[in-house]
């Protein structure tokens, strides 16, 4: 027998395929061993990968009408309206915390069942409770077309922010909380927390909605991958190659400009299990694209824990926060040496005087963008006024489609 793991839809057909073939196999023999091992993988994967989704809150709340016998007009009382009841029961209005607790309480229908996100097998988590809806930057969410335009969006903060939330996977597809600072994100101390987590979740409703060649494999970020990765530098349209080749290897890459308060550059998340990598590109600049994006990427490889939806968000100026973490050390060394072999550096170091020609010639023996060395010379001199003409400025953004 040559049995595999089953980790992908496509191994599941060639299982699937396989125990066609086998089933008139004979008792005690190798072949219906092998069956017996076939069939246990391909249940085993299909019951992680589609599971038996639980009752909806709907259904909980026409499960109970049936018992008590009541009618959609027996609701008003609870759920406010008319209107309400028939758009709740429709599927077309999400229910409010206020109708939850009223159903709870006088119908005696459980929480949890009601509390049950859209199309996920799991219950939202007891924090939301607290949430200022109204605090979302809504009039700038409607305005880049993420939620409908209207008349009083604070008002309706939280009918409107829990399909939004809910189109990201559910609250639970996000660790970042709204009221603290979170220890994995490299942030301002005026970010906006509701601005930030808007954003956040808009990046994995898009990730979500959007299919990928190839599945992630822990372990494939290695040193061949961050080499065909850097040296697409070289070409006029790296950064776009940058997108398609990520996605080649199981990774988002969407660029998704920053909301007002954030203070953003990159983020890197996971959205069912799949790495997301978020870039505002708010500094449109060769050398920062490519340093931003492999930081990112050693979120991904380091720090971006199997089965756990946390979240990396970075503003890359503070240099004086990531000198005191160590993981945003961890990913700035690796992005650093990624795109320069420390090797290499320090010969570039030992130099007092590096000239534009210098540059284009060490950039020519290590097949990558100028910018790259540019960049990094600016940053260690501290001097940014040093080789302006060679960072790429505006030369990014064009590559890339906005994300809506």
């Amino acid at each position: 027998m040559n049995i595999r793991p089953i980790r992908t839809d496509r191994d599941n057909e060639a299982a699937l395929r396989r125990i066609e073939v086998l089933m008139d196999a004979k008792p005690g023999t190798a072949e219906m061993d092998e069956l017996d091992v076939l069939a246990s993988l391909v249940e085993q994967y299909e019951e992680k990968r589609f599971p038996i989704d639980a009752p909806s809150p709907i259904d909980a709340i026409r499960f109970r009408m049936e018992q008590a016998d009541l009618s959609p007009r027996d609701l008003v009382p609870f759920l406010g309206s008319r209107a309400k009841v028939s758009e709740v029961l429709s599927g077309k209005r999400p229910l409010t915390l206020q109708m939850i607790r009223a159903l709870h309480e006088h119908l005696g229908i459980p929480a949890d069942s009601l509390l049950k996100v859209r199309g996920q097998g799991t219950t939202l988590p007891e924090n939301l409770e607290g949430i200022e809806w109204s605090r979302f930057p809504l009039n700038e969410m409607a305005k880049r077309c993420w939620i409908r335009k209207g008349r009083n969006l604070k008002h309706r903060a939280e009918e409107i922010m829990r399909p939004f939330i809910d189109a990201a996977g559910g609250p639970q597809s996000l660790a970042l909380p709204l009221y603290r600072k979170n220890d994995g994100a490299r942030q301002n101390a005026r970010m906006d927390l509701y601005a930030l987590n808007a954003w956040c979740y808009r990046l994995l409703a898009i990730a979500r909605q959007t299919a990928l060649p190839h599945e992630y494999r822990d372990g494939s970020i290695n040193e061949k991958f961050a080499r065909g990765l850097v040296n697409l530098s070289w070409l006029p349209d790296g950064p776009k190659l940058a997108k398609t080749y990520l996605a080649d290897h199981g990774i988002h890459l969407i660029y998704l400009p920053h909301l007002t308060g954030t203070h953003l550059d990159g983020a890197a998340l996971k959205q069912a299990g799949t790495p997301v990598i978020g870039l505002t590109l708010r500094s449109d600049r060769i050398d920062n694209f490519w340093f931003c994006l492999c930081h990112e990427i050693a979120h991904i490889k380091f720090h971006l824990r199997r089965g756990q939806n946390e979240a990396f968000v970075d503003d890359l100026s503070l240099e004086a926060q990531s000198e005191t973490d160590l993981k945003e050390q961890e990913a700035n060394k690796w992005a650093q040496d990624t795109l320069i072999p420390p090797d290499v550096w320090e010969s570039v170091r030992a130099k007092r005087e590096v000239t534009p020609s210098a540059v284009v010639e060490l950039a020519q023996r290590l097949r990558i963008h100028p910018a790259i060395i540019a960049g990094r010379i600016r940053k260690d001199r501290r001097n940014y006024r040093l080789l302006s003409h060679y960072v790429g400025n505006g030369d990014v953004r064009r590559h890339f489609d906005e994300a809506a």
